[in-house]
């Protein structure tokens, strides 16, 4: 157990039995009044926003996460298999932990997984990855007075919007956070 006065941003509390990451912590001292640590904390299973008003020597617990990298080996129903690159053991981690970025993963992709306890807590993807296109229409010619924008399949069978001169075959670039075209790799 720890004193709220040690909590720095970006600490993972157990905060009512949930997992929290402290996003903001200011020390407040009012007037005559008592000071206190004014917490914004984001539940890390639901993502909501949890504000919190601490005493300066209320009792917290601050949970002891492990960072590291790991490679996506494959698939395996909800779940998918990660190995460790230092050690070589692997785990299953559930794919809701990825959220929407997972559409972007490949095999022997490198992705930052966080474990508290042994339990998988947070998971995320490389926020740029690079990807052939498998599948677009061929541009009109002559249609380069705008910035138009046409959709094209990548290997990994999500659609994105691509500007025009983007062929079958191309490697882009894309943003995994917005799903957005950034470039097109030589």
């Amino acid at each position: 157990m720890a004193k709220a006065s040690e909590i720095k941003s970006g600490n993972i509390l157990r905060f009512n039995g949930e997992l929290v990451a402290v996003e903001e912590l200011i020390h407040r001292t009012p007037g005559n009044l008592r000071a206190f640590y004014q917490a914004k904390m984001r539940n890390i299973k639901t993502s909501k926003l949890v504000e919190y008003r601490f005493r300066t020597d209320e009792e917290v617990t601050i949970c002891r996460v492990e960072t590291s990298d790991y490679q996506y080996l494959y698939e395996d129903g909800d779940f998918l298999v990660v190995m460790d690159n230092n050690t070589f053991e692997q785990f299953n981690i559930t794919k809701s932990l990825f959220g929407e970025s997972i559409k972007f993963l490949k095999e022997g992709m490198n992705v930052i997984i966080s474990f508290e306890s042994d339990e998988p807590i947070m998971a995320q993807t490389p926020s740029h990855v690079e990807l052939e296109v498998t599948y677009t229409e061929p541009a009109v010619k002559g249609d380069t007075s705008t910035s138009a924008l046409k959709y094209a399949t990548v290997e990994t069978g999500v659609e994105i919007r691509v500007p025009i001169f983007i062929n079958q075959g191309d490697k882009i670039r894309v943003d995994t956070r917005t799903g957005d075209y950034i470039e097109r790799v030589k």
